[in-house]
């Protein structure tokens, strides 16, 4: 395979990590990564080489890094590289450009994006998971999506399958470990029931009747849990909705391939907005919750109460990958729409578009079905 050509920094600019470009090797043209397999295609002849990172895919170099001194003193330059990108004034986000690009579209809004924003220095990705789903498999899994949603505006499946193509994104994310030990105390709560006489209704007299009320008996209890966390994913940009991004989950980060940038050729890559600490803060929260539920389970009983819990982290790694995403942007009827394919799996998540007549056609039926129902009942 022939050595990838890198653009040529212009003498007035800094200079910067220049985009790879891998040449084809039967015709000289750009190859870009093909998901599902594991090698490269060539748009203009159909060519196709091996990518050596996935054929090595442990000597890249994909490792764990120490968190406390990058919360104490920041990324390490050596591990950081500059790259050029443009910066949407609508959602934000932050798309890494080709060595050729000078404007593109954003892959999350449809905004167009002409204003070169510069070079920027990021800490250098250490792992990207291939896309495996093409982009005909995404189209498929977005038309399909569309059209399990009753009340979306008809045309809006039609008009998606049959629009522009749709855009793999590489987005940024962060990825914790931790070891945790946490002392709790709290009370176990235990159901019991109690009979008791009430005075009821029935066919306009007055009866009494016993009745079974529920008890709560509370015992003080005290104890450790501990659990061990292994890659908790945290969304490292602003542009995606967290909600959408959480409803791609899960990934099978079992196939994260150390960084090389041939998986890149023929995709977008965005970088980075949310900092570690930030992200690591996230990443406690997700963690607490887990341990919540875990105290609970270990004080046992029919229902809990946690008065206090003190947990202690230990241990803490953390690395910067990129996780495959399809992305589309659609405006109809004057109207924007925003979804996203997982590029590994096909789980859709996005807007969820309404239609007013079909919302109201509904509350129409059921307001007959009620009055139906009412009618024949008398």
């Amino acid at each position: 395979m022939k050595l990838p050509r890198v653009a040529r920094a212009t003498a007035d600019k800094p200079r910067a990590k220049a985009p790879q470009i891998y040449p084809c090797e039967a015709c000289g043209a750009d190859l870009r990564f093909n998901p599902g397999e594991t090698r490269m295609v060539c748009d203009h002849c159909g060519h196709m080489q091996d990518i050596p990172a996935i054929l090595h895919r442990g000597e890249s170099g994909l490792r764990e890094l120490p968190l406390a001194p990058v919360l104490a003193n920041g990324l390490p330059e050596t591990q950081s590289h500059e790259s050029r990108h443009l910066s949407c004034p609508n959602c934000s986000a932050q798309i890494e450009l080709g060595p050729d690009q000078h404007a593109t579209e954003c892959p999350f809004c449809a905004t167009p994006i002409v204003t070169d924003a510069g070079d920027i220095r990021q800490f250098r990705p250490q792992g990207v998971l291939p896309f495996a789903v093409t982009e005909t498999e995404a189209r498929a899994a977005l038309t399909k999506w569309l059209k399990g949603r009753w009340f979306a505006p008809n045309g809006l499946a039609e008009f998606a399958r049959k629009g522009r193509k749709m855009t793999g994104v590489y987005a940024p994310f962060w990825t914790f470990d931790a070891r945790t030990r946490t002392r709790y105390s709290g009370q176990r709560g235990d159901y019991y029931y109690e009979t008791r006489l009430v005075t009821v209704n029935e066919n306009g007299q007055t009866v009494r009747r016993e009745q079974q009320e529920r008890r709560i008996r509370w015992t003080p209890v005290a104890g450790q849990v501990g659990r061990d966390f292994d890659d908790v994913l945290v969304y490292a940009a602003r542009s995606l909705p967290a909600p959408h991004v959480g409803k791609l989950m899960p990934w099978n980060l079992s196939h994260v391939a150390g960084y090389d940038a041939s998986f890149l050729a023929g995709f977008s890559a965005e970088n980075y907005t949310v900092e570690v600490p930030e992200a690591h803060h996230q990443a406690q929260a997700k963690m607490l919750q887990v341990i919540q539920s875990d105290i609970r389970r270990d004080i046992g009983g029919d229902t809990q109460r946690i008065a206090a819990m003190d947990p202690q982290f230990s241990d803490e790694t953390f690395k910067h990958i990129l996780l495959p995403i399809w992305s589309a942007a659609y405006r109809f009827q004057g109207k924007s729409y925003r979804f996203i394919v997982n590029g590994q799996t096909g789980c859709v998540s996005g807007d969820r578009p309404w239609s007013v007549w079909k919302i109201a056609l509904a509350a129409v039926a059921v307001a007959v079905i009620a009055g139906l129902v009412l009618y024949f009942s008398r």
